[in-house]
């Protein structure tokens, strides 16, 4: 008769700690790995950020626009830009296009304070900006730290100013107040969802004032003459701009140990960098290779630049008329892994979660069958034959992986793009890293399950 630690071994799951089934080489890969990455979370921190950054390391590793009737023959490798706030790019694979193209989709977009399109007020001698956050955050942790402002302004003439503030060291940077506790007695009896305000999220901007006493809102006057001289901008060009404000941090190593990224925005860049890396390290697929890296995902991925929008489908429709074919019948025959991050189990925390279905820190990368809230609205939860083929894929390649659904049954829940994908006919399934303190403005993950993402990308999209 078998011992009970032998059946163990072979009939339990395998929910060891990743350190202790890897290698010291194969760890300093993972270590190494997730430098450049943090490089790119210091350089990516807004969709529009990350589509420059996604071109042009696309550009210098021979890829070229791609324009509907290009003729396209095996290994070529194409990119379309969709007004700078997402990008898909494509390497032809060697078997026809029937037979459906390989698709990793991520969003670039995270939640974030954008500035009204009247923002700039004064208020008894100080300057400030008014906010509308984006996708949901706790507003109490969006206080008192460091911003920056990044983004966009179109002028009246129709010129277009790249703005990027605070994450030099040289730069100033912008905050949002708090009350103090001495004064705050009736602020903290209220609950955490009502002691701050979306209109409290007002930036502080200056405080001094135009040197001219007869003036009124001096404050104002005097930063809008500092924006004029620096940009050449009036302030009804704020009409026409999209400015957002992201935390000034960097990405930091996190632990004695170094073992985990602090950073704003691993949600969902961790993904969308280890999806884009393993795109750019593909040469020669035998299916077609296409990665989508979306924005507007954290509202609901409406407008056309969201995965609601159809230039995903046209992109691919295009593609494969110029193979011979039509994108019905591509995406029909079409695999897709929606690479998204899902919480990882926090000890502190411990109640939200079904321990015996929640991911883990450094237990690899996270298949999850379906997302959606309470009794699974709004997911498209993958198939048994399809999560089956993804397991066997993993398994067969030493990707070291777990499962994971975002907390309790009626705890909450979440979605990500993998329902949009699904509805034009793809199998699909969500795949990505754990992350601690998910929508926080420093967010956590480990280097390990950084590392495991890029690689299940990459043998995905090479199978």
């Amino acid at each position: 008769m078998e011992t009970s630690k032998v059946l163990k071994e072979k009939l339990f799951m395998k929910r060891k700690n990743a350190v202790l089934r890897m290698s010291e080489t194969e760890i300093a890969e993972c270590d190494s790995f997730c430098e450049s990455y943090m490089d790119f979370m210091n350089t990516a921190k807004t969709e529009r950020e990350a589509v420059a950054y996604t071109i042009e390391l696309l550009k210098n590793n021979g890829y070229v626009e791609y324009t509907a009737g290009m003729q396209l023959n095996a290994g070529d490798k194409i990119y379309r830009n969709n007004r700078d706030k997402a990008v898909i790019m494509a390497v032809i694979g060697t078997a026809p296009i029937e037979k459906g193209v390989r698709l990793c989709a991520a969003h670039i977009d995270s939640p974030r304070l954008d500035l009204k399109q009247n923002p700039l007020y004064e208020d008894n001698e100080i300057a400030l900006f008014k906010t509308h956050y984006y996708g949901g955050i706790k507003k109490y942790q969006w206080t008192t730290i460091p911003l920056s402002l990044h983004g966009v302004i179109i002028k009246a003439d129709g010129e277009k100013i790249t703005v990027n503030i605070g994450e030099d060291e040289n730069d100033p940077v912008f905050c949002v107040t708090d009350l103090l506790p001495h004064l705050a007695t009736d602020q903290m009896t209220k609950t955490m969802s009502k002691a701050v305000t979306g209109e409290q999220l007002n930036l502080i901007i200056g405080s001094r004032p135009f040197r001219d006493d007869e003036a009124s809102e001096a404050v104002k006057l005097n930063i809008m003459n500092i924006l004029f001289e620096k940009y050449g901008i009036t302030e009804s060009d704020f009409i026409s701009s999209e400015l957002e404000a992201v935390p000034a941090f960097k990405a930091k190593d996190v632990g004695f140990d170094r073992s985990m990224i602090g950073a704003y925005g691993h949600d969902d860049k961790v993904c969308a960098y280890t999806a884009l890396m393993a795109t750019v390290d593909c040469n020669n697929p035998v299916h077609t290779v296409v990665t989508v890296l979306t924005d507007k995902e954290e509202t609901g991925s409406d407008g056309n630049t969201g995965l609601c929008s159809a230039y995903l489908e046209y992109f691919i429709a295009d593609i494969a008329e110029s193979l011979g074919s039509d994108g019905r019948t591509v995406l029909s025959a079409s695999e897709c892994l929606s690479a998204d991050v899902n919480a990882a189990f926090d000890p502190t925390f411990p109640e939200v979660n079904e321990k015996n279905n929640c991911a883990y820190i450094n237990r690899g990368v996270c298949i999850t069958k379906y997302t959606g809230a309470r009794g699974k609205s709004g997911t498209s939860d993958a198939s048994a034959e399809f999560t089956g083929r993804i397991r066997r894929l993993m398994d067969s390649h030493d990707v070291i992986w777990q499962t994971g659904e975002l907390g309790k049954v009626d705890a909450g829940g979440g979605g990500t793009v993998a329902a949009y994908i699904a509805n034009l006919n793809v199998d699909t399934i969500d795949m990505g890293v754990p992350v601690l303190s998910m929508h926080a403005p420093f967010e956590i993950v480990s280097k390990i399950d950084t590392y495991m993402a890029y690689k299940a990308f990459s043998v995905f999209i090479n199978d």
